[in-house]
């Protein structure tokens, strides 16, 4: 939970609360941002609205899905021996944070489909195909930020590597 101090007068304080952290909100823009830039640039270019649309809508679902997968698989390595009542409170609370952020996800997603539906091109890759672009760019993305951030972990074993069993031709 994120908040904001604002200091009204001497003895008086008021707290803005929202929600998520600060750093997740300037990310969030980042990812419209460089979505935005993607449409404005191919719409300039290229001078189709559908193109600048899907490029558009994918560059802004790829940036989120890459953001949202990368602190997901924090919250995931987070996560300890669930024997505890307190380790099992922080896991329900981790993943109704995660609950919400696939909403997140999944309501942009919908929105990009329908805003490609609405534009006035026809035919079976515009109505069919195109639609389902930017989500499917999101959630690859989303699994290579999980991905990413999992590549800076190494799993340690408790002792050596016991000796291979023997093989047929081993024996021979």
């Amino acid at each position: 939970m994120g908040r904001i101090v604002k200091q009204v007068s001497e003895g008086t304080t008021k707290y803005y609360w929202y929600p998520g952290d600060k750093r997740e909100w300037i990310r969030a823009a980042v990812a419209l941002g460089l979505g935005a830039l993607a449409f404005g640039l191919l719409l300039l270019l290229a001078r189709d609205l559908l193109a600048a649309t899907v490029v558009g809508t994918s560059v802004a679902g790829g940036v989120a899905g890459v953001n949202f997968g990368r602190r997901d698989a924090r919250a995931l390595a987070g996560f300890p021996d669930l024997g505890d009542r307190a380790a099992r409170r922080a896991a329900v609370g981790h993943t109704g944070r995660a609950v919400w952020r696939a909403l997140a996800h999944g309501f942009g997603g919908a929105a990009a489909a329908v805003l490609i539906l609405n534009l006035p091109h026809r035919g079976i890759v515009a109505d069919w195909i195109l639609p389902i672009v930017p989500t499917v760019v999101g959630a690859l993305a989303h699994q290579g930020g999980m991905l990413y951030e999992r590549l800076g972990t190494s799993a340690a074993t408790p002792g050596p590597a016991a000796q291979p069993a023997p093989t047929l031709e081993a024996a021979k």
